[in-house]
């Protein structure tokens, strides 16, 4: 069922005494239902005097300007070096300070999570067992960098509690019409049946099942040996410009079409990445989501009356040969992100009418069974230009806004990290300063926020982590014993009052710092300490999962 647009976000706003009387009085009605629930099921545990439970889903009224489980993410780019490496050739030092300060411009924006493209085109951003070095790394596709890209950007990411999203293209081998450049033992070298050139560029034939093999297996070596949270995929399936014959398969077509028509079967040969990939990801580390950032528009509703109102020149599903609508109803995804690059108010794609459209199809997967997360990517590299309303500086913020009042959405991806740096007539900092004042957890989506499976470097439970112990604060240093071993990290709160209450967790207006941390000794100094505030931490798993909050004690 779809949303109606809601009301601004000022009117949403409430006094602390409300707040503070209505947080003490679900607080009551939230210990008696656990007391209630322990004596039908047997199974919750009694809370300690310093425990605050999690308030229950809709049982306080929480702030739409805080949300705690919000993706903030944006987009580094390393296709012809858009955002990282500045350029081919840079020294690995070099190479490692640009991702630092990425990194820490993340860090500054309160956002949770970067989307790093490691495969551009065929090649890799780690020792590869499948495909060569990137070219965008050293200049000559092949090439050592020196050092391990994926490693550094992973570890150092992980250390400012941002989540990694490794960011593959599919298809793409080259940008341009010669293979003068590739590697000598590129795949493609090694099977040039495989390729198709198409607009001066040249693609994996995505109808060949050894081309899907090899794809699935490339990404899955990155999946397999490195600590990412998510694997990533953008737009790019059967090229832009590939309706009707112009794209040259007609013989993999003949051999493979099984009697399908050529854009059923087409749509068949994406489906079947897509499913592959899903399947061996959840196989092997199914704490790993799988997302996709498809062009926003499946369909119009003048070719298909379940489509979204628009009229964009390009519908995915016809264009692209991607299903992105079936993808999130069957559940093979753990989020869609679509970029919805335009305008609210825009004729021909309304910013309004497209997020709208996504909501409906999460709530349609929901019906289904699936936790299907929405994200929506939006076009920071438009923010600020003289292109219609994207001169107007506050565009972007109200984006958010209207995103706000739509439960479904669930986070926001920028495109790209050198956009949001630019900031251009200072729209990022408008955005930051309305939206992402405090920081947030990561949203709980996906197969893994279901799933019972685990591991002790990461589990996904649909049980939250075991509270902390031995809390105490002193003078805003706080100290606790950490919490088993599906916490990676932990989430602090600054309640200005002595008593805090369950609703006061219910949203990220007191959330003071959240922190990706593993061990038994844990610590942490408030740079900001008050001498009212009550400090109430919960331990957090990867899926964003909490605890119940302990109180620190005084002394």
């Amino acid at each position: 069922m779809r949303t109606r647009r809601p009301q601004a976000r000022t009117t949403q706003a409430r006094t602390t005494q409300a707040r503070t009387t209505q947080a003490r009085t679900v607080q009551a009605a939230a210990a008696a239902l656990v007391a209630l629930a322990a004596g039908v099921l047997g199974t919750v545990p009694a809370l300690a005097a310093t425990e605050i439970p999690l308030p229950a889903p809709g049982a306080c009224q929480e702030g739409l300007r805080f949300p705690k489980h919000d993706l903030r993410a944006m987009w580094i780019a390393t296709v012809l070096n858009v955002d990282w490496p500045a350029r081919p050739g840079q020294s690995a030092a070099d190479q490692q300070q640009q991702m630092r300060d990425w990194l820490d411009l993340a860090v500054r924006n309160n956002f949770n999570a970067v989307v790093l493209q490691v495969r551009p085109s065929a090649d890799a951003f780690w020792p590869s067992a499948y495909e060569p070095w990137s070219a965008y790394l050293t200049g000559v596709q092949g090439r050592d960098p020196g050092y391990d890209p994926l490693a550094f950007a992973v570890e150092q990411a992980h250390q400012r509690n941002l989540a990694v999203h490794a960011w593959f293209n599919p298809y793409r081998v080259t940008m341009g019409p010669r293979m003068s450049k590739l590697a000598p033992g590129h795949p493609a070298r090694q099977h040039p049946e495989w390729l198709v050139r198409h607009q001066g560029r040249i693609t994996f034939d995505p109808g060949i099942p050894q081309v899907r093999e090899h794809v699935v297996n490339a990404i899955m070596d990155a999946v397999t040996r490195y600590d990412i949270d998510a694997v990533h995929f953008d737009d790019y399936f059967y090229p832009y410009g590939a309706r009707g014959k112009r794209f040259a398969d007609a013989a993999t077509y003949a051999a493979y079409g099984g009697g399908l028509s050529l854009a059923d079967w087409r749509r068949a040969n994406v489906n079947a990445l897509i499913k592959d990939v899903s399947d061996r990801i959840r196989a092997s580390k199914p704490w790993v989501q799988f997302g996709i950032s498809p062009f926003a528009v499946w369909r119009n509703a003048a070719t298909d009356p379940s489509g979204s109102r628009t009229r964009a020149g390009v519908e995915s599903y016809d264009d692209l040969y991607a299903d992105t609508r079936m993808w999130v109803r069957e559940g093979w995804i753990d989020y869609i992100a679509p970029q919805a690059y335009w305008t609210r108010g825009f004729r021909l794609a309304d910013y309004e009418k497209v997020v709208q459209w996504w909501a409906g199809e999460v709530d349609a997967s929901r019906a289904n069974g699936h936790d299907v997360g929405l994200y929506i990517g939006e076009a920071t590299y438009k923010a600020g230009t003289n292109d219609g309303r994207w001169r107007r500086p506050r565009e972007l913020s109200q984006h958010l806004a209207y995103a706000a009042g739509l439960p479904q959405v669930q986070g926001h991806i920028y495109f790209s990290a050198k956009d949001v740096r630019a900031d251009r007539k200072r729209s990022t900092t408008r955005l930051v300063r309305r939206w992402y004042s405090r920081p947030a957890l990561q949203p709980v989506v996906g197969a893994a926020s279901g799933s019972a499976t685990g591991s002790a470097s990461g589990s996904t439970s649909d049980t939250a982590p075991s509270p902390v112990t031995d809390a105490t604060a002193r003078a805003g240093a706080l100290a606790w014993t950490g919490s088993d071993d599906q916490a990676t990290g932990y989430a602090i709160y600054r309640v200005p009052r002595a008593e805090p209450a369950s609703c006061d967790l219910a949203d990220a207006r007191y959330l003071a710092a959240t922190l990706r941390r593993t061990g038994a000794s844990m610590s942490w100094t408030d740079p900001s300490p008050r001498p009212d505030a009550t400090y109430v931490i919960t331990a957090v798993n990867r899926q964003g999962r909490e605890s119940a909050g302990v109180i620190a004690s005084a002394g």
